[in-house]
C-alpha cells in the first residue's frame, strides 16, 4: 500500500468541480481510467458510472459548491452524456446504425412507400382503350356459318366468355395463371420472381398477372418501361374493383395475340383450327394457350425445329389443368398433340370474296341496318343468306361456259368480257348465289349489282304482266292474253302513240304476220311487244316493273315511251332476279336480302321487317309464268333446258350486242345472267361481236348455258317440282286477228269488230283480291282453274296436258323461231344493222 495519502470516497451526489477534457474517458471514480501500463482503460456505456450533476452536495460532507440546478443543469448534464457516447463511437463503430437510426430510417421509408402508394392510385387513372385493342374484323359467313371473308386491318373477333370452351379457358389459365380467381390484381412477389428469372438468363417473364396482361394490352403499349409498369400496377388494382374477373378474362382472351395475325382466340382458333372457339377441345386448347408465351417461335408450322419445346409447354398446360381439376386424367392420356392446320382458307379479297364483302356492306347501309361509320370500327359478325354450295357451282358454271372459252391472247374483243349472275330463293325473297366478276382485285366493279347495262329483251315480260294486270286490251278492243294476235310485221309504226314515230325492227328485219302473244314471246318478236307497251301505257308498264322487284330509280326506265318493252331500262342482274322471283312466287313479292343475321360483340343487331305483298295479282303472274315456259321449251332459251327442270324465262340483248341476259326461274329458284362487254382500260362498253370466236353473244348463248348448269347444280338431291298455276280466265283460247291485220291491231277503230264479247264478263277477273284466295305458299295448291292449264308443261295456248294442244297458238307454228341455220340460238339484234325508227335514233332491243 502505497504511503501517499489517498483519495477520498466521494460521497453519492458529490461532483468534481474540477474542468475536464470533453473527451478524455472517466474511470469509476471520476478520473482517468488506466490500465496497469498507465494506459488509460476502454470506455464503459455503463451510465450510471457518469457523474450525476443534479444533486445537491449538501450531503457530501465536502463543504458549499456552486449549485447547478434547473434547467441549466438538466441542459449540462444532456451535453456531458451525449459527449460521453461520442467519445465512445469510434472507428468502425461509427458506420453501424444505432437502433434509434434504424427504427428512424425504417418509418421514413414506410411513410414514404405509403404515400407514394396513395398519390399513385390517387394520380393514375384508368385510361380510355388504345386504338390497337379496339380494332377488330368484321367477319362475313355463309348461311353455314363457315367464314367467307374478314375486313379491318387487325384480325379480331371479340367473342363473349360464354362463346369459348371451358376447356379454352382453363388451358389460358393453366398456362398463364392458376390462381387468377384466387388472387389479387398484382402479384409482387411473382413479379420480384419474374424479375430475377429475366436477370439471371430464364427467360424473359413479366411475372405479371391475367389482369396486369389485360391491362397492357387493351389500355397501355408494349413497351417494356418502369413507367409503363408502374401504371400497369395501379391501374390492375382499380381494374380488379372495377370489373369482374370473368369480364377481366374475356378482355384478355379477346385481347391477347396468338400468332398469323390473330388477335383473341377466335381468330387464332380460325387461324390455326378452322373453328369457332367455342369448338376447341383440350388438346387445341392447349395448344393455344401455349403460343401465347412466344407466338412466333411456338408455331410449328412455321417453326417446326421448335416442336419439341412446343409440346414440352403443352404438355406444362394439360398437367395443370389435371392438377387443378379442370381436365380427368384418363382423357389427358389420350390425348396426341393436335398439330394446326398448315394453311386455312383465305380470307383476303381475291376471288369473289372482295365482291361479297363490298355488295354486303352496301346493302347494310342503304337498309340502315349498320351505318358506314360503325362497320369502320369492325367487330360485326354477318351471316349473308349466301350458300356456299350455290355460290361454288355458279363460279363454276360461269367458268365452265364462259371464262374457258375465252382467248384473250388471240382475241381482244375476248379481253371484254365481264359476267354478273344472282339467284333468289322466290319464296323467303333470300340471295343465295352471286357471280360478280373473275377476281375482285383484277376487276373492282360488282357485276351483280351495277345499273349501266341495258337489260334488252328480258324485260318484256313485264309489259305482259301489265296487261293482265290492268285488264289492257288492243287498240281495236280486244283483251290481251296469251292468245291475242299482233301484226309481228317489222319496223312497222306503232298505233296510239301520241309520241314521235316509233317502228322498232325485229330481229334479222323479219317479218312474222300474224302472231299470237305467246308465239312473239318464244321468238322475242319486237314490233309485237312495242304495240302493247302502247295498248298497256308506258307508266302502268313501269309500275308493273317497280311493282315487281325493280327500283324505282332504275336509270331509262322514265320516260321510254313504247320502247321501255325492248328494255333500253339499266337496272342490276340482282333488281332482275328479284323480279322474276316475284313472278316465280304468283305474284308475291318479298324484298330480297342479303343477311341472315347480323351481331356486334356478341349481341344481335335488329333486322328490318320483309314484309310480303301481293305485287300483282297471281293470275297475272302465273299466265306469265305459262307463257315464259314456251320460251325454254321450244323458243330463244332452249339451252336452258339443261337444267333438269320446268323452268320458265327470257333472253334479252342490249343495244350494239353489248350485253346478253337470260333471265329464268324454276318453282325453287329465280336466277339472272348477263354477259357485258367493258373495255379494262376505259371501263366504256363494248360490242361482244367475235367473243369466244362467235360471230355475237346473244342471250339464248352462253347466260342460257350458265343458267341451266347451275341451276342442275344447285338443285342437285332436291326434289323436281312443276308448276302450278292459276292462268287469266281465256288464257288458253285463240282469238281471231284483227279485222284488218295489214293495218295492225289498232286499223279497224271500230271496238265491236272484235270478237270481245267473252273478256267482257272477265274485266276484273286478274283483280289482285281474286288471287288471294290462295292458303298455301309453297305453290303446290290446286285450284278449280288449275284445269284451264295450270300444270301443263308445253304452249300455254296450245289447249291443257303436257306437250300443247291444237290452239293456234300451240306448238305447231315455230317459224322464225330461236334456232338458225347454222344450229345457234338467236335473240332480237342481228348485228350493227339491227333496230332502226327508235324514239332518239338509237337501236333498241
Amino acid at each position: 500500500m502505497s504511503d501517499e495519502p489517498q483519495p477520498k470516497k466521494p460521497r453519492p451526489g458529490w461532483a468534481s468541480h474540477e474542468p475536464q477534457a470533453a473527451d478524455a474517458p472517466r474511470g469509476r471514480n471520476g478520473g482517468e481510467a488506466h490500465d496497469a501500463d498507465g494506459a488509460p482503460d476502454d470506455p464503459r456505456t455503463d451510465e450510471a458510472a457518469l457523474p450525476r450533476t443534479d444533486e445537491s452536495d449538501g450531503d457530501s460532507g465536502t463543504g458549499p459548491a456552486p449549485a447547478r440546478t434547473g434547467a441549466s443543469a438538466k441542459k449540462a448534464a444532456r451535453e456531458e452524456r451525449r459527449a460521453a457516447l461520442k467519445a465512445r463511437r469510434t472507428g468502425w463503430r461509427r458506420l453501424v446504425p444505432t437502433w434509434r437510426m434504424t427504427l428512424g430510417a425504417f418509418l421514413v421509408t414506410a411513410l414514404l412507400v405509403v404515400g407514394g402508394f396513395l398519390l399513385g392510385y390517387a394520380l393514375v387513372q384508368i385510361p380510355a382503350a388504345n386504338a390497337l385493342a379496339t380494332q377488330q374484323a368484321n367477319v362475313y359467313l355463309y348461311a353455314d356459318g363457315s367464314v367467307i371473308a374478314r375486313d379491318g386491318e387487325v384480325n379480331r373477333e371479340n367473342v363473349t366468355l360464354s362463346q369459348i370452351s371451358e376447356d379454352a379457358q382453363h388451358a389460358v389459365l393453366a398456362a398463364e395463371d392458376r390462381d387468377f380467381y384466387t388472387e389479387s390484381a398484382v402479384d409482387p412477389q411473382a413479379m420480384v420472381r419474374g424479375a430475377w428469372n429475366t436477370v439471371t438468363g430464364k427467360g424473359k417473364q413479366s411475372g405479371s398477372t391475367i389482369t396486369q396482361q389485360y391491362v397492357k394490352n387493351y389500355y397501355l403499349r408494349q413497351e417494356q418501361t418502369v413507367t409503363r409498369k408502374v401504371k400497369e400496377f395501379f391501374i390492375a388494382i382499380k381494374l380488379d374493383r372495377n370489373q369482374s374477373k370473368d369480364e377481366i378474362l374475356e378482355g384478355y382472351l379477346n385481347t391477347s395475340f396468338f400468332g398469323r395475325g390473330a388477335y383473341g382466340i377466335q381468330a387464332a382458333a380460325h387461324a390455326y383450327y378452322d373453328m369457332d372457339a367455342s369448338e376447341l377441345d383440350a388438346g387445341r386448347a392447349a395448344y393455344l394457350a401455349a403460343l401465347v408465351n412466344a407466338p412466333s417461335q411456338y408455331d410449328v408450322i412455321a417453326h417446326p425445329e421448335n416442336r419439341a419445346f412446343v409440346e414440352k409447354r403443352w404438355n406444362y398446360v394439360l398437367d395443370g389443368m389435371v392438377d387443378e381439376g379442370w381436365l380427368d386424367p384418363a382423357e389427358r392420356a389420350r390425348l396426341t398433340f393436335p398439330v394446326p392446320k398448315r394453311t386455312t382458307h383465305s380470307t383476303g379479297m381475291s376471288g369473289q370474296r372482295g365482291y361479297i364483302v363490298n355488295v354486303v356492306k352496301q346493302h347494310l347501309t342503304d337498309n340502315k341496318i349498320v351505318d358506314e361509320a360503325s362497320l369502320d370500327t369492325g367487330g360485326y359478325r354477318i351471316t349473308t343468306t349466301l350458300q356456299k354450295s350455290k355460290q361454288d357451282a355458279f363460279v363454276e358454271s360461269v367458268n365452265d361456259n364462259l371464262m374457258d372459252r375465252l382467248d384473250q391472247e388471240n382475241r381482244k374483243v375476248d379481253t371484254y368480257v365481264r359476267a354478273g349472275g344472282a339467284s333468289v330463293e322466290p319464296k323467303t325473297g333470300k340471295v343465295v348465289a352471286m357471280y360478280n366478276g373473275i377476281d375482285y382485285v383484277k376487276q373492282y366493279t360488282p357485276n351483280a349489282t351495277r345499273r349501266d347495262f341495258q337489260v334488252g329483251s328480258s324485260f318484256k315480260p313485264f309489259v305482259f304482266t301489265a296487261a293482265v294486270e290492268n285488264g289492257s286490251r288492243t287498240q281495236d278492243g280486244r283483251r290481251i292474253t296469251p292468245g291475242t294476235r299482233y301484226d309481228g310485221t317489222s319496223e312497222r309504226p306503232v298505233q296510239g302513240w301520241a309520241g314521235p314515230r316509233y317502228a322498232p325492227e325485229n330481229e334479222d328485219h323479219e317479218d312474222y304476220g300474224d302472231i299470237t302473244v305467246a308465239e312473239a314471246t318464244d321468238k322475242s318478236v319486237n314490233a309485237v311487244y312495242a304495240q302493247m307497251a302502247v295498248d298497256v301505257g308506258p307508266d302502268k308498264v313501269r309500275q308493273t316493273a317497280v311493282d315487281l322487284g325493280l327500283s324505282p330509280d332504275t336509270p331509262d326506265l322514265d320516260g321510254a315511251g313504247p320502247s321501255i318493252a325492248l328494255g333500253v331500262a339499266n337496272a342490276s342482274v340482282l333488281d332482275m332476279a328479284q323480279a322474276y322471283a316475284t313472278l316465280a312466287n304468283h305474284g308475291k313479292h318479298t324484298p330480297y336480302t342479303l343477311v341472315e343475321k347480323v351481331t356486334h360483340n356478341g349481341r344481335d343487331v335488329a333486322l328490318p321487317d320483309r314484309r310480303t305483298r301481293q305485287a300483282v295479282s297471281r293470275e297475272a303472274a302465273d299466265t306469265t309464268t305459262s307463257v315464259l315456259k314456251g320460251v325454254v321449251e321450244k323458243g330463244t332459251a332452249t339451252a336452258a333446258q339443261t337444267s333438269g327442270r320446268p323452268a320458265a324465262g327470257k333472253t334479252g340483248t342490249a343495244e350494239e350486242d353489248t350485253a346478253a341476259w337470260f333471265a329464268g326461274y324454276t318453282p325453287e329458284l329465280a336466277t339472272v345472267v348477263a354477259v357485258m362487254g367493258q373495255d379494262p382500260v376505259t371501263a366504256g362498253h363494248k360490242s361482244l361481236y367475235g367473243a369466244m370466236g362467235l360471230p355475237r353473244v346473244n342471250g339464248g348463248g352462253a347466260p342460257a348455258e350458265i343458267w341451266g348448269q347451275y341451276t342442275r347444280d344447285a338443285l342437285d338431291g332436291e326434289p323436281v317440282s312443276s308448276f302450278s298455276l292459276r292462268l287469266q280466265p281465256g288464257a288458253d283460247e285463240s282469238q281471231p286477228p284483227a279485222p284488218d291485220s295489214s293495218g295492225g291491231p289498232s286499223s279497224s277503230g271500230d271496238p265491236s269488230s272484235a270478237s270481245a264479247a267473252p273478256d267482257d264478263e272477265d274485266t276484273d277477273s286478274g283483280a289482285p283480291e281474286d288471287s288471294g284466295s290462295s292458303s298455301d305458299d309453297d305453290g303446290t295448291e290446286s285450284e278449280e282453274q288449275d284445269s284451264t292449264g295450270g300444270t301443263t308443261t308445253g304452249s300455254p295456248t296450245g289447249g291443257t296436258g303436257d306437250g300443247g294442244g291444237t290452239g293456234t297458238g300451240g306448238a305447231g307454228d315455230t317459224t322464225g323461231g330461236g334456232s338458225t341455220d347454222d344450229g345457234s340460238n338467236r335473240d332480237e339484234l342481228p348485228g350493227p344493222g339491227g333496230l332502226s325508227g327508235a324514239l332518239d335514233g338509237r337501236r333498241w332491243n
